[in-house]
This record gives structure tokens, sequence and C-alpha cells, in this order.
């Protein structure tokens, strides 16, 4: 049976508002790693988390961790296109920026560094793609290693030693 459109937004009407204090908290977290004058605030990026959501048409929320590994997801794509944007008009784009609010600028340095983690995480996952979506969900979710066993049906020891693998991989990898 195929989703009607109001079944994903009941489901997403459903889990967003159990998990938003979650994800806002998270994204103050991710943010505050940024320089001051980065471009996006916690309630910006979690409402974009939540615009991505309802455009899709294939959305299949089971249950609350499922939906927090699709926000981080969904978090990471958020991240990686403003850092693009960002660069893009560093480089002379010619597109209009507006921004409402002037601490909503996202330094040139800050939007090369995520682009370097996203590219090396797709790396990673090219290569071992278990390792890179654990460190996808612990990283842009939040999800702790039961959860994310769970998510992914291995054990919290394989997610441990995935997740310890990945963070020395990845450091080496943006030395």
């Amino acid at each position: 049976m195929t989703d009607r459109p109001s079944d994903k937004g009941d489901r997403l009407a459903e889990y967003m508002p159990m998990v938003y204090a979650h994800l806002r908290k998270l994204a103050e977290s991710r943010l505050r790693r940024e320089r001051g004058d980065h471009t996006l605030q916690p309630t910006a990026l979690v409402n974009e988390v939540y615009l991505k959501f309802g455009r899709q048409r294939d959305l299949d929320i089971q249950g609350r961790t499922h939906f927090l590994a699709l926000s981080a997801t969904a978090m990471r794509q958020v991240l990686v296109d403003h850092a693009r944007q960002r660069n893009s008009i560093k480089r002379g784009g010619h597109a209009l920026m507006v921004t409402l609010d002037e601490s909503a600028i996202m330094d040139d340095g800050r939007a090369q560094d995520l682009l370097d983690l996203h590219r090396a995480l797709e790396k990673l996952s090219e290569l071992d793609p278990l390792e890179g979506r654990i460190v996808e969900m612990r990283f842009f979710a939040g999800l702790t290693e039961v959860e994310i066993a769970r998510e992914l049906d291995i054990s919290e020891r394989t997610v441990r030693n995935q997740w310890s693998h990945a963070k020395a991989w990845l450091r080496r990898e943006l030395a």
C-alpha cells in the first residue's frame, strides 16, 4: 500500500514534536562549535530539516530512532548545502544573498571545514558504508550506541568498534 500524502504528513506531525527539542539541542551543539558569525541558527537548522522532510514524497518513518536517523542525514545535507552556498558566494557567485539576522553569516574557514568533513565522510562511506552511517547517526543526530545498534540491527560492540575506527580514520583523513 502506498502512502497517501496525509499519511506522510500525519507521521511527520506525530514525530517532529517528539524529537524537536532533541534536534534543536543537537543543532545548538553543532553550531556552537562554529565561529560566532556563522549563518544558521539552531531553530533555522531544525526548521530546514523539517521542510526537507515535507518535500519528500517517500518519507517512511518507522519510529523515533528511525526518525532521528533520517534527521541526521537531512541535517548533514542542510549544513553541507549551506557551506557550499557560502563557498560559492566567496568565489564570486553573483546570487543576491539576503539575511535577516546579522549573526547569521558563516565564516569562510568553517564552510570549508564542513565541506572537508563531508568529502571525508563520503570517502569513508564508499570504503565502509556501515561506518559512514554510524558516524552520521552519531555526529549529526546524536544517537547513542544503543540506539544506533537497534536502528542498524547490529551489536553495540560493533557500533563501538566501528565508531572508534571511523573517528581515527577521519582524524587521519582530515589532518
